[in-house]
């Protein structure tokens, strides 16, 4: 189907939708598909009514893109009878003789959540999904638990239930496994589209069980034995539905859990989410970072004035960056550009605070923090960044500043020896940096786990809390491979140095009090800079004399 014809059907979906639902209300059929806007801290109730005497029990679900719905058997939600999630659902089994239904759904966002909802019936040979739920507060759990980290996306789903007739006993969950098999499906949804109408359309397709079947593709079958979870790889930004569907094997029937989707990344963070992925600002930003990075790292010190512009452009580049995402809402393109033009301002300045006053201490201040902040950015991203105490917001800044300064301090004994290494690791990390605008790498999130912590206020740590694969030990190798030899070439070329280049502006002032002083040296009997110029100022205005004679020859 093109893309209009898509879009077509999208606007008529949505359209059809909303005129079913009242305020707080609104009317379902058993089979179809209804838009649902659920209002801010307002209770809207589903309801469905004429429900055949064949129908022996009606899966309800909603989904969303990326916000959260409470779908709950009560008007005021409790432990056992509701559910939170994007994409959540309930199992009701219906009672001889009922032919109607209620269901109630809750947002607590700011904003009015707008997604899809679907009630689907099943009969007594269908089978139960989450039936023999035991893990969760719901005795009949048919949704679809997901995670996912970097590299990896995790599912988990309750065991299920042989189908039973209305107001029948069920057997005991033991008895039925053996004829039950779970078909575990994945659908892609179109790269690159990461649009709400687009999820809903194609949840729209795969929310049933012969829909799934049709247009999903079936990577996994499980059962009791060998457990009810699965794992899969995932790439950030790439939109996946993941469902699974028991089968009675015996009765050769079947049923689907709600399904469930993730795009492997967040909607709400503000340095990776989502909508930040694959932005051309982000590589060519990065790109130039490296390529700066690389020249730092084999040739920093001996070309101080560079050096100090890279080091005063990272670090006033991130701090900007990371108060613009803080304090103000501006698209990522544009917090990203300001950023980048404070960071020119930034080294800038550096290179003219070195130029003026010539304070070495001064600027190595500067670099040992960025030294320290990458330090200990490595020590809480390995597992001691997973201990308890750390959890603590005060604990963790306190230790990560403790280990920050430290750094500094130590250039102040060896200040040479203590440039050229941040160089080296500094430097070397920013080429790691550059690959990761291209290629994802775990290694990046080295500072952005830090970033993250002071900008989200949902930080999780699972996200990065996988193990390194290839690309990762790669660029670690190349890491310390550009570091090590950065740093041990610099070190030989500066042995019989000075520590540091002397100031530009201090040169100056002593060759200036030199001429004064020496009246040996030829510099001293030129004139100044002003004499010079009104010199030069009165050769031009000045009328030039004839060379040749013009007075009359004398007798």
């Amino acid at each position: 189907m093109s893309h209009f014809w898509t879009f077509a059907v999208l606007l008529i979906f949505t359209w059809t939708g909303a005129l079913t639902q009242d305020e707080n209300r609104v009317v379902f059929s058993l089979g179809t598909f209804r838009n649902v806007t659920v209002p801010q801290n307002t209770t809207v109730q589903a309801v469905v009514s004429r429900i055949p005497s064949d129908v022996t029990r009606i899966v309800v679900q909603f989904h969303a893109r990326n916000r959260n719905v409470t779908l709950s058997y009560t008007q005021v939600p409790s432990a056992g009878s509701a559910h939170t999630a994007a994409d959540t659902g309930l199992l009701s089994p219906l009672l001889p003789q009922q032919t109607s239904l209620a269901w109630f759904l809750l947002s607590s966002h700011r904003r009015p959540v707008t997604g899809i909802g679907a009630i689907l019936p099943y009969r007594a040979a269908d089978p139960v999904p989450g039936a023999c739920s035991l893990e969760n507060d719901l005795k009949m759990d048919p949704n679809i638990h997901l995670r996912y980290n970097l590299f990896q996306t995790s599912i988990r789903f309750a065991p299920a239930h042989t189908g039973y007739a209305r107001g029948g006993s069920p057997l005991a969950c033991n008895a039925t496994q053996e004829r039950l098999e779970y078909d575990v499906y994945r659908y892609f949804l179109p790269t690159g589209d990461l649009s709400e109408l687009t999820l809903l359309y194609h949840l729209q397709i795969t929310a049933s069980t012969q829909g799934m079947k049709d247009h999903g593709s079936k990577v996994a079958t499980l059962s009791l034995t060998n457990g009810t979870s699965a794992s899969f790889s995932s790439t950030p930004g790439q939109g996946v539905i993941y469902s699974v569907i028991v089968r009675d094997v015996g009765r050769n029937t079947s049923a689907s859990y709600v399904p469930a989707h993730s795009y492997g990344c967040s909607f709400s963070s503000l340095l990776d989410g989502c909508l930040t992925l694959g932005r051309i600002s982000t590589k060519v930003f990065f790109t130039l970072c490296g390529v700066g990075g690389l020249f730092v790292c084999f040739f920093g010190h001996r070309f101080f004035k560079c050096e100090m512009f890279w080091m005063g452009y990272v670090f006033a580049a991130v701090i900007f960056f990371v108060l613009l995402t803080k304090t103000t809402v501006l698209d990522y393109d544009i917090r990203l550009a300001l950023a980048a033009v404070m960071g020119v301002v930034g080294g800038a300045v550096l290179v003219l605070s070195w130029w003026r006053f010539g304070s070495i201490m001064a600027c190595v201040l500067v670099v040992g923090l960025i030294l320290g902040f990458l330090l200990a950015a490595i020590v809480f991203y390995t597992p001691l960044g997973d201990l308890a105490v750390f959890r603590s917001a005060v604990a963790f800044w306190v230790t990560f500043s403790c280990i920050m300064v430290v750094v500094p301090l130590l250039f102040v004994r060896w200040p040479r020896e203590g440039n050229i290494v941040s160089c080296g690791v500094s430097g070397g990390y920013a080429v790691v940096l550059s690959v990761n605008a291209y290629v994802c790498t775990s290694l990046s999130y080295i500072t952005l786990d830090i970033l993250k912590r002071f900008i989200n206020t949902d930080f999780n740590r699972d996200f990065i809390r996988v193990p390194l694969r290839d690309i990762d030990l790669g660029m670690l190798t190349v890491w310390a491979v550009l570091g090590a030899s950065g740093i041990a070439l610099q070190l030989y070329r500066e042995r019989q140095r000075p520590f540091f280049p002397p100031s530009p502006y201090v040169l100056w002032r002593q060759a200036r009090e030199r001429r004064k002083t020496n009246v040996l040296d030829p510099s001293h009997h030129v004139p100044g800079l002003p004499g010079r110029m009104r010199a030069r100022i009165q050769g031009l205005l000045r009328k030039t004399e004839p060379a040749d004679e013009r007075t009359p020859l004398l007798l």
